[in-house]
């Protein structure tokens, strides 16, 4: 059975490397808050650090000038000492923060096997839709890049507990790599080998794992965007070579950490919306009115709150808000040619920047019930963009290991 998985060659910092200096955070993380990004590169300093090797979206304008560096580093880490190659097979992760243990599992997974379309049936699909213009800067950096550092938190749906759990409860018989503590309070990360027999095991649970899934075995949690940019680069690739050169290539496959849905410590936060450039009275008597429509009214709740720096209106619902509201925004700012929006994870970072901001709005939306989120995607396909977040911004993986694809 096709299960898309792989073992990986798999590299890490060698001995010596300042870890939590060398350990970042997601790059889609603190978008709208680029003092995080500058007190990173205070704390990194000249040090190796993956900072070198991805491009926060913060820093998005600068990608011509910064991507060539980027390339550089991989270059000089890869072939000047840096990096080693630590496992052959995958990693076995604890991540501790404020929600609690997180174990995961690094591998490879087959890009041949994923299809980030709305009504995709591939055995690994997105959860959210994606937004074509947010693959090419990503797809730049990969394209003729010797070196991946995935920050890709990938789903797997197993109550039973049957995969990572189980590697988890005798790690102390693995081959300890790293443990460390993550900057800017990003908790606790550490790390072992799992190689030989201990892979045969994982493959095998996997594989009993499959033939329950209903084809739908993998759910990208984060990072799709720069999952659908490894594709868009492989699906180029792939053009200029041979059948027998595309059967094993590095590039057709991209290493991610795979995550049960049902860890207690994974926990599933809404994003939050701003609107920049809006009136609040305009925007939410036109609101007001389409979400009556669908039976959603104004009223005492917290299912959607939309608030300014003076006014604030809340509103109850039965079914999740999001995708209403979602085409209701895209509506109105495609007529609103000022109005801009982002998306915000953290709440009380959503009122600070709604109150440092004139003619800004903010909408607050509950968290998602991660128990339908396979059955959703399986009946319906991609749920609207940035739908969930899988914890808050410090808790998102930080960059670690890194493989070699070209």
């Amino acid at each position: 059975m096709n299960t898309a998985l792989k073992k990986a060659r798999i590299l890490l910092p060698a001995q010596g490397i300042d870890l939590t200096k060398w350990a970042v955070l997601a790059c889609d993380q603190f978008t709208a808050q680029p003092a995080y990004w500058d007190r990173v590169e205070e704390i990194v300093g000249d040090a190796p650090s993956t900072l070198r090797l991805t491009l926060p979206e913060a820093r998005l304008s600068e990608g011509p000038q910064r991507i060539p560096r980027i390339q550089a580093a991989m270059r000089d880490y890869l072939y000047g000492g840096t990096l080693e190659e630590a496992v052959d097979g995958f990693v076995l992760v604890e991540r501790t923060t404020p929600s609690g243990i997180r174990p995961g599992l690094v591998v490879a997974l087959d890009l041949e096997c994923y299809d980030y379309s709305e009504h995709s049936k591939s055995l690994i699909r997105a959860t959210e839709g994606t937004v074509p213009s947010r693959v090419p800067p990503r797809a730049a950096i990969r394209s003729g890049a010797l070196l991946e550092a995935p920050h890709v938190m990938m789903l797997i749906d197993d109550p039973g507990e049957t995969v990572i759990e189980p590697l988890y409860a005798r790690r102390s018989a693995l081959r300890p790599l790293y443990d460390f503590g993550l900057m800017l309070g990003g908790g606790r990360l550490s790390g072992w080998a799992v190689e030989d027999d201990e892979a045969d095991c994982v493959f095998a649970a996997v594989e009993a794992l499959a033939q329950g899934c209903g084809g739908l075995l993998y759910a990208v949690g984060d990072g799709n965007h720069s999952f659908a940019a490894a594709k868009q680069c492989w699906s180029r690739l792939r053009e200029t070579l041979t059948p027998d050169q595309r059967e094993d290539h590095p590039a057709r496959y991209a290493m991610v950490e795979l995550v049960n849905l049902a860890c207690p410590a994974l926990r599933f936060e809404p994003i939050h919306r701003i609107v920049y450039n809006v009136n609040f009275v305009e925007l939410t008597a036109g609101l007001q009115r389409f979400l009556r429509q669908h039976g959603i009214e104004d009223a005492p709740g917290s299912d959607l709150i939309a608030f300014d720096r003076a006014a604030r209106m809340t509103f109850r619902s039965a079914q999740y808000p999001l995708p209403l509201l979602q085409r209701y925004l895209d509506d109105y700012i495609a007529m609103h040619p000022d109005a801009e929006i982002d998306y915000i994870h953290g709440e009380s970072d959503l009122k600070e920047l709604v109150a440092a901001t004139p003619n800004a709005m903010g909408f607050v939306l509950r968290a998602f019930d991660k128990s339908e989120l396979f059955g959703a995607i399986r009946r319906w396909g991609t749920l609207p963009r940035k739908a969930f977040s899988m914890g808050e911004a410090r808790e998102k993986r930080y960059y670690m290991e890194t493989r070699r694809i070209l």
